[in-house]
C-alpha cells in the first residue's frame, strides 16, 4: 500500500465519520411530487486526495437536465425497496459501478426540492458512497461522458463564481463550480455545497 493510498483512506474515513454524524433534513411532501436519489461516489486518489465521480448527461428530448453535469442517479421505481436502493440501482445502470459489491453506502445528505416552475416537482435524496480505487466506469447511453474531480479542487474558492447559464431558452445567472471546462450548477451545485458543509 502506497503512502498516497494511506492518506486517502484517512481522508475517506474522516468524510465517512462526518456523513454518519449528520442527521439529514427531509423535504416537505406536499403534492404534487415524485422522489429520486443520487449518489456522490468517492474513491481514494494516488495524490492522497479523495475524488468524486461526475457525469455529463446525454442530450435527450424532454429531459430538463439534458446535457448537464450531474451525479449518477434517477427516479424512484416501485421495485426499489428504498431511496438508497434507487441510488444504487441508478448508479449501476448509468456507470456500471456496483456500490454494494465494490463499495459502501455511507449515509444520506439533506433532501432538496426545487420550487422552480421550470423543473418537475422532484424531491432528491443524495447518498454518499465509496468505491474501490480500481473500479472502472462503463457509461450507459444515458451518459455522454464522465470524469473524476478531486474534492480539494472542487471546493477551492477559485473554482466557484457566478455564471451566466442558458437553458430552455432562458438566460440566468447562477452560482456554479468550474472544473476543466465543465460547469456544475443548479441542483447538483446545491447538493455539493451541502456536502461541503457536512465534511468541513
Amino acid at each position: 500500500m502506497t503512502e498516497g493510498r494511506v492518506l486517502a483512506d484517512s481522508a475517506l474515513a474522516r468524510i465517512a465519520a462526518a456523513v454518519r454524524r449528520h442527521a439529514p433534513a427531509v423535504a416537505e411532501r406536499d403534492e404534487p411530487y415524485f422522489e429520486a436519489a443520487v449518489a456522490l461516489v468517492l474513491r481514494p486518489a494516488r495524490s492522497g486526495d479523495v475524488e468524486l465521480l461526475m457525469i455529463e448527461r446525454a442530450t435527450r428530448e424532454g429531459d430538463p437536465w439534458s446535457g448537464q453535469i450531474a451525479l449518477p442517479g434517477g427516479r424512484y421505481d416501485a421495485g426499489d425497496e428504498s431511496l438508497e436502493a434507487t441510488a444504487v440501482r441508478e448508479t449501476r445502470e448509468e456507470t456500471a459501478l456496483d456500490l454494494r459489491r465494490e463499495g459502501d453506502v455511507i449515509g444520506a445528505l439533506d433532501e432538496i426540492r426545487p420550487r422552480s416552475q421550470l423543473l418537475p416537482p422532484v424531491i432528491v435524496r443524495p447518498y454518499v458512497a465509496t468505491i474501490a480505487a480500481h473500479a472502472s466506469v462503463a457509461p450507459s447511453e444515458e451518459v455522454a461522458s464522465h470524469f473524476w474531480v478531486p474534492l480539494d479542487t472542487l471546493f477551492a474558492p477559485e473554482a466557484s463564481r457566478e455564471t451566466e447559464i442558458l437553458v430552455g431558452g432562458f438566460r440566468m445567472w447562477r452560482d456554479a463550480i468550474h472544473y476543466q471546462g465543465h460547469v456544475i450548477w443548479g441542483m447538483t451545485e446545491r447538493i455539493l455545497r451541502d456536502f461541503e458543509e457536512v465534511i468541513r
